[in-house]
């Protein structure tokens, strides 16, 4: 049986033991889920306080909102960022004990909901199959945690080549998948950053949540946006998924909803950082 944990982040929890504010725990709710522990080796808990950039600005210069381009041609990304450095590390990384990028500070750039590509300088090429293109670009930490204020991130939309997709209605709610991404290795698989990306939408107990589902079988709700830390998981491949949801629980109709991802934990030497 799907096992269904109501998380609150007043307080830390974890997956098998849940200190909340408001929501009773190991109990039947509402809806008559089952709420009962899973297994004791998981845990989930709020990521430490990082670093703060609350003037950080990020806008995005081409392609610009509607634009179609050719097919075959790459296609160049372009950015204005004030108040935030790219390509350094950020002055807590190496406290964070959790997977960072020897690069530095970066831009996660997500097309359509899928992994994101690392972008560590104002302008990045790359190329792509016809089609129309939502992007998403936002502020990163050098760990990967992405900045969430006002104007730290950017979305538009484009096309490339011959496509009979519509535009995509930009000021509706979306959730964007960011973390956990690729492979774990060392160290770095014990504790692994989840964060995910609401656009459009605020996230509140009384109101729209981040429904988690970890390896098909343990299911949480996050009712305030905040980064967390995953310890505990098996190695080999595991899954997240996440779904925007509305107070009573219903998908909400998104363009960009229902994510979910693949990502390795192996044992071993950690990568060079």
């Amino acid at each position: 049986m799907k096992k269904l944990l109501l998380m609150s982040l007043c307080s830390v929890f974890t997956l098998s033991i849940i200190s909340s504010c408001s929501t009773p725990t190991s109990q039947e709710g509402e809806a008559g889920m089952d709420t009962t522990a899973m297994s004791q080796k998981v845990t989930i808990s709020p990521a430490p306080a990082s670093v703060d950039f609350p003037d950080a600005i990020l806008k995005m210069t081409a392609p610009t909102e509607g634009t179609k381009l050719p097919s075959g041609d790459s296609v160049e990304f372009m950015y204005d960022v004030t108040n935030f450095e790219l390509a350094v590390p950020s002055e807590d990384a190496d406290q964070k004990q959790i997977a960072k990028s020897a690069k530095g500070q970066h831009i996660h750039l997500i097309l359509n909901n899928d992994p994101y590509e690392a972008v560590y300088t104002p302008t990045y090429k790359m190329s792509l199959d016809d089609g129309h293109y939502v992007a998403l670009s936002f502020l990163s930490r050098s760990y990967h945690e992405s900045v969430k204020t006002p104007d730290a991130y950017v979305v538009s939309q484009f096309t490339v080549g011959d496509s009979d997709e519509e535009d995509v209605d930009l000021s509706a709610p979306m959730l964007f998948y960011s973390r956990p991404k690729g492979t774990y290795t060392g160290d770095d698989a014990k504790r692994l950053l989840f964060d995910f990306y609401p656009v459009n939408t605020e996230i509140s107990s009384g109101g729209n949540q981040v429904k988690v589902t970890v390896n098909s079988d343990t299911t949480f709700m996050v009712d305030e946006w905040k980064p967390l830390i995953m310890e505990g998981l098996p190695m080999g491949k595991n899954t997240v998924k996440i779904e925007l949801v509305d107070s009573q629980g219903n998908l909400v109709d998104s363009p960009f909803n229902s994510e979910e991802r693949e990502f390795t934990l192996e044992a071993g030497s950690n990568p060079p950082s």
